[in-house]
């Protein structure tokens, strides 16, 4: 690769996105077509089955009203009032708005977002934002002067020193002692964060001055396990999610205390993720092969008690524990720029892939198979799981991998269900957000994915999407055709302006 991944980024380009109000195609300018939503007061869908992901319950023939953003009544067969719009979707299944918990968003606003749109993800957790633009989205979206999710979104991340990143590639803030720690949360308040985000080389000592100083500024923790620190201090600590599996297993081993001593003894130089990776290898070999169900049991349990909320993020793992993965769809290959498949290639050929003996890529292609039990033992003993892909990763195409991680963690022996319940409810809750979102119900924000067959039936079915509503506003089957095509000719055009670089070049961020 002859450019750095920012100046890779910087040749992104933009188009413009399709808007739908009422169910008519407004504008092809995301602002200009906004200012005519809201002309039609109340929306119908009608003829519909509602699915409660909470319980499995599907209601047949039911009518939901909307007004502006927000559902006001649902019911079998209800009147539609005079005046409104109704929409005939006799047949289709009706789902909360989808949730990724975890991505780090590509391109520019008329990329990510349309994509996340396009695919029913109403909302995302936006987990790294060195570029003041993520905040800018995230307020336009909230103003209703852009189209896109509500997004959640982390500050710069928080590492320790010398940290993983490679600043050609990344800018985090680096702390190695409690004065830089605190000094590090306050300066991601200041620029907006609505959270902190922790990476992995951090030292107890910061790490402990993070979590404080968060509290004081009221904010809260999210990211990795630390590798100094155990999984036990970071759920009681207060951190309210960890991400990926790589520190999780090491808590469930019977050889714990070996696996920890091995990975306090990890040393790199900055911005050597690869050694990073090939040094947790045979840590994460012995977790595995030590699976412990007692202290499984006991850390599960520990999680589920202080509601600490995981994040599996299968489809990382499914790229990086499978070094000869090529899990580029060619349907939606389309939405990624050339530039963007070229620097996925050189990632994992020079961060993953480099210096890897083939037995070391066999045992890390069994890992996989490992870290689908895992996920089977974390839902097993009900600790509170979020859906999520670390989009960014290689291969991830932004909104459609959130379909992809449903169908893993299916895969890893789950019920849809309970992947949609990790997809709607459980964000909501991890949000505060249930009085708005998670399910359909009068009150509730009009978030909504209107499928043509049944999700509960085959997960794969969360693909098959007819129409979404993201409060209140519809973006029909033709509007979605078009926002898709609009990106599709995005990525493909002359630059027209600077892209985002949101951290998303890299698995396990």
């Amino acid at each position: 690769m002859n450019s750095s991944r920012r100046q890779f980024l910087a040749r992104s380009a933009v188009a413009g996105a399709a808007v739908v109000a009422g169910g008519t195609l407004a504008a092809s300018s995301p602002t200009a077509a906004l200012a005519t939503v809201g002309t039609t007061r109340i929306t119908a869908l009608t003829g519909v089955t509602v699915i409660d992901v909470a319980t499995g319950h599907r209601a047949k023939h039911q009518t939901v009203l909307i007004s502006g953003d927000r559902i006001i009544a649902v019911g079998r067969h209800l009147p539609v009032p005079r005046g409104a719009t109704e929409l005939d979707l006799t047949g289709k299944f009706v789902i909360p708005g989808l949730a990724d918990m975890h991505v780090h968003s590509l391109g520019d606003e008329h990329v990510s977002p349309p994509l996340y749109l396009a695919n029913g993800l109403t909302t995302v957790r936006e987990m790294a934002a060195p570029d003041p633009v993520v905040y800018d989205w995230r307020d336009r979206i909230d103003a209703g002067t852009l189209l896109g999710p509500r997004m959640v979104v982390a500050g710069q991340i928080i590492d320790g020193d010398p940290t993983l990143w490679d600043p050609n590639l990344l800018h985090v803030l680096v702390v190695n002692d409690e004065a830089g720690a605190r000094a590090a949360v306050r300066q991601v308040k200041a620029e907006g964060a609505d959270f902190v985000k922790v990476y992995s080389r951090l030292g107890p000592t910061a790490y402990r001055a993070i979590l404080d100083e968060a509290r004081r500024n009221g904010l809260t923790v999210h990211g990795h396990g630390p590798d100094q620190v155990s999984i036990q201090q970071v759920s009681n600590g207060g951190q309210r999610s960890i991400e990926h599996i790589h520190a999780l297993a090491l808590s469930v081993s019977s050889r714990e205390a070996e696996v920890r001593r091995m990975q306090r003894a990890i040393t790199i130089k900055t911005g050597d993720y690869n050694g990073w990776f090939r040094q947790v290898h045979p840590i994460e070999w012995i977790a595995a092969n030590s699976f412990s169900r007692s202290r499984a049991a006991d850390v599960f349990g520990l999680l589920r008690r202080n509601r600490t909320r995981v994040t599996p993020t299968l489809t990382m793992h499914n790229v990086l524990d499978r070094p000869d993965y090529t899990g580029l769809d060619p349907a939606t290959a389309k939405y990624l720029s050339p530039d963007s498949i070229g620097t996925y290639q050189y990632v994992l050929e020079n961060l993953y892939s480099a210096n890897r003996p083939p037995e070391e890529v066999a045992r890390q292609q069994q890992m996989w198979e490992y870290r689908q039990r895992f996920v089977r033992e974390l839902f097993a003993h009900d600790v509170p799981i979020l859906a999520g892909t670390d989009t960014g990763t290689p291969w991830m195409v932004p909104g459609f991998a959130l379909h992809q991680e449903l169908e893993l963690l299916v895969g890893a022996g789950v019920t849809p269900r309970q992947a949609l319940h990790a997809a709607t409810i459980e964000p909501a809750r991890f949000l505060g957000m249930s009085d708005d979102l998670g399910s359909v119900a009068p009150r509730k924000i009009a978030d909504l994915v209107v499928l043509d067959a049944d999700p509960l039936t085959d997960i794969r079915n969360t693909r098959k999407i007819h129409t979404v509503v993201t409060r209140g506003r519809v973006i029909s089957p033709e509007a979605r055709r078009r926002m898709l095509a609009g990106v599709e000719a995005a990525v493909q055009a002359p630059p027209a302006g600077p892209a985002l670089a949101a951290g998303g070049c890299c698995g396990g961020h």
